[in-house]
């Protein structure tokens, strides 16, 4: 009997993989977190903790950049295609929440 994931843990799992080699050469992100391009247009960049990927606020986020670019990233990092602002009003409840 095999333990099947729900696609959304899968996502994260590929997400971490590739951050992780995309990191070696970006030496500047720090051990447990993430690099993310957020924005619809202009994307700016955001280093989250790793922990957020459990989160089903933040998981929702990775629904939705799952749905409109796969893994093909444009930036060549996780993309995650919402306004800043409501990128940021997530992130701050996730802190709260800790």
């Amino acid at each position: 009997m095999g333990i099947r994931l729900p696609s959304v843990l899968l996502t994260a799992k590929q997400i971490l993989k590739m951050q992780f080699v995309s990191s070696r050469c970006q030496s500047n992100i720090p051990k447990g977190h993430i690099a993310v391009y957020v924005g619809e247009n202009q994307r700016k960049r955001f280093l989250v903790p790793i922990s957020y990927l459990n989160h089903p606020s933040f998981v929702k986020l990775l629904s939705r950049a799952e749905e409109e670019f796969g893994f093909n990233h444009p930036a060549g990092g996780l993309t995650i295609p919402c306004k800043e602002e409501a990128f940021i009003d997530v992130t701050s409840r996730l802190v709260d929440d800790a």
